[in-house]
Order: structure tokens, then sequence, then C-alpha cells
């Protein structure tokens, strides 16, 4: 989301809401489904929250009345809360603050698995299905603060606190299992982040580089949130609403975002045969990690611009294809394709760094490439489950 944090200026606080929000209860109509939205927006985020509420507002009048949407909301202004969302089936929506906390880090491991269990431990609220959407900062999967780290969520209303990979794996195993998870946050389509979260979701859906600066458009995909298995259509839904926008990035603004958008849904019943078949293909022998990360796709435009503090999100499939022969390329582009769901792109995105960029031959998820073997990234790199399973160690990585 570092799109939105440049053109922050730009957001209008204060939008009309497309639902009513008259008082008086849900309809006492079995739950089926329920979502959550984890806003950690206290961070320099903290001006979007109110924009993608009254999306959700909008979305949720035409959806089930089973279907139950619950948005944890933390942006640092004011007492953070969580809200339920639910349709009464007439057009209207009923929209109630379950709770109110106390100021809080809420990327702390305690602090979400509390919010969690409010709402998948909750007995009036048990359901058929469920699915997770993370919003906040998110930046990968090496530990905080290790120099040049990645990490899950940020909260700045003490100091400035991340939530790493391994924590959120901890929480997630307290949760149900989930339909889909969801991050709306820049650079998560990562195979490495996917893999380790593989257990928890059928389905991962995010973007392998900067998200727009208003983030998910929630009232376009509403109606696919409040579905079973509906993960291909969230994803299109998503990118239909920005593809419509489109214009090569021409007047841009975060409320008339041109600049297009890039999302990708993977399903995780797939990847642990794919980790299997990458490391069957892959030749052992030492990689030249300079030549791949030249050659190679880099989605993350700031690489180029901060070498010191980022090092890169990669084209997974282009380094596969830089790495087996043609071949092998083939068998392995087949398992790919059946472990990508979904994976869409307009022709540019933009970047909050070097504006639009040309997305011409990416394929939707991305790879890490060491620049050192021996540095503590790579060492912590080593850790993850996709190392192993992928057989990394065959590179020299």
């Amino acid at each position: 989301m570092w799109a939105k944090w440049m053109l922050a200026g730009c957001l209008s606080l204060f939008m009309l809401s497309a639902c009513d929000k008259e008082d008086g209860p849900a309809p006492e109509v079995p739950v089926e489904r329920v979502v959550l939205m984890y806003i950690a927006g206290d961070n320099s985020l903290s001006a979007f929250p109110a924009r993608d509420l009254d999306e959700v507002r909008e979305g949720m009048a035409d959806v089930p009345a089973s279907f139950v949407f619950f948005a944890y909301v933390d942006t640092g202004n004011g007492n953070p809360q969580l809200l339920k969302f639910r349709s009464r089936g007439d057009g209207t929506v009923s929209e109630e603050v379950v709770k109110e906390y106390s100021d809080r880090n809420s990327v702390g491991v305690t602090e979400t698995q509390e919010v969690f269990n409010e709402v998948f431990g909750n007995p009036a609220y048990q359901a058929d299905s469920y699915g997770l959407i993370y919003w906040s900062h998110c930046d990968g999967w090496i530990p905080y603060p290790m120099p040049d780290s990645r990490w899950i969520g940020q909260d700045r209303g003490d100091g400035d606190n991340r939530m790493n990979l391994s924590d959120f794996k901890e929480i997630l195993a307290t949760a149900p299992h989930l339909d889909f998870l969801m991050f709306d946050a820049c650079f998560m389509q990562s195979i490495e982040v996917a893999y380790e979260l593989r257990d928890y979701t059928d389905y991962y859906i995010a973007s392998p580089t900067e998200t727009p600066g208003p983030g998910a458009p929630y009232d376009a995909i509403m109606p696919y949130l409040a579905q079973v298995g509906a993960s291909e259509g969230i994803a299109n839904a998503y990118f239909e609403a920005y593809n419509a926008l489109y214009n090569g990035g021409i007047g841009i603004s975060n409320t008339n975002w041109t600049g297009g958008t890039s999302i990708c849904a993977l399903s995780t019943a797939g990847l642990e045969s794919l980790a299997a078949l990458t490391a069957q293909l892959l030749p052992e022998t030492e990689a030249d990690v300079e030549a791949l990360s030249e050659n190679v796709f880099n989605y993350d435009q700031r690489s180029g611009w901060y070498e010191e503090s980022h090092i890169g999100y990669y084209d997974w499939a282009q380094l596969m294809q830089a790495l087996l022969s043609e071949t092998d390329y083939t068998t392995w582009r087949q398992a790919y394709d059946e472990a990508v769901a979904y994976w869409n792109t307009t022709p540019m995105n933009y970047s909050s760094v070097v504006g639009m960029f040309s997305m011409e031959g990416t394929n939707g998820v991305t790879h890490y490439i060491p620049q050192s073997v021996t540095s503590p990234r790579a060492e912590s790199y080593r850790s993850l489950d996709w190392y192993t399973a992928a057989g990394l160690a065959k590179l020299g990585w």
C-alpha cells in the first residue's frame, strides 16, 4: 500500500454511504458464512479505512442475510473497534459496534488472536465457511527488525511494531480453516508466503506488486466474498473494477485510480506437489544470482532506488524458465498454471517510486533471489518451509 501513502492527500475522507444505516436488528437467519476484514491501519494509511467501510456498506446491501461481515478497524484515531455488518434482506444493512478496545498494538499476536476469537470463536457466529482479509502495510517474509526485513502488518501507535510471518502462522493456527485469505496490501503474492500459509486456507489472494491507492474495491467484490469457493470471482471483480478505470495513469489520484492493478489467486491444494516438482527439476548447480536478478522481472520498483533497503520481488515463472531446460520448464509450467486459479494485470501498474511501469511478460507470483547467500536474510530464508520443499539448496542458496 505504498501507493496509498504517496497519494493520501488526494483521498476524500467523507463519502456518502450507499446503504441504509437505520437502527434495528438484523433478521434471525442462521449464519452460514463469516468473513473478517482486519484493518491494522495505525500508520500512514490511517485515512483510507473510512472509504473502504463505505464500500463495505454499499456492497452488503445485496448479499444474503446468512452472510456476516466483520471489520476490525484501528486507525490510531480513537479507539479500535470491531464492527459487524449484516444485510436485512431488503436492501438495508444492520451495522453494530460489537466491541471497542483500548489503544493497542494491532499487529501483536495476543491482540490479533483476541479479535479472531471474538469473531471465529463466538458460538453465535459459527458458520459453514470463513474468509479473512488482512489490510495494512505489508512487505513479505523476512523477520523484522532484521536489516532489509519483510513483514506483515504495521502499527505505529506506540513505536513501530510489525508482525512477522511466523507470528501470523501462530494466529491462523487458532482460527478455523479459511475458504480464502486475501491480503489488501502490497507485495504479498509471493510463493514463500503462500506456501507457509497453505494449511490454513483453500485460496490465497494477493498482488505481487504495489496495490492501488484506494485498495480493494469492496463494493465490487462483496457479492463474491459472500459465496463459498468464489476466490476467482473475488480476484476477477477486483481486477475488472480497476481495469474499467485504466488509462495508463493519466490523471491518477486516489479518487480516480487510472493506474491499473495486478491480482492473483492461488489454489493451495496444488502447492505441495508444485514444490516437489520444483525440487525434482531444479538443476544441482550454483545459480548466478547476479545474472538472474538482472534478467528476471522485479515487481518491486523501489529496489533500483533504494538498493540497501529493498531486495526485490522477482517473477517466479521467469526465474524457473531461466533455470530449467525448455522441456522441463514446459512440465513445470503446466503444474504452475494448475495452481494459479486467477491472474490478471493491466498493461502497466503504478509505483509510488517510479510512477507507471510495464507489466509485460509477468506471471503473477514472486520469488526471492538472494543477493548474498551468507547474509542474515538468506539465512532466515533457509528456515522457511518453501526453501526445503522446493529444494533450493541445489542452487547453492
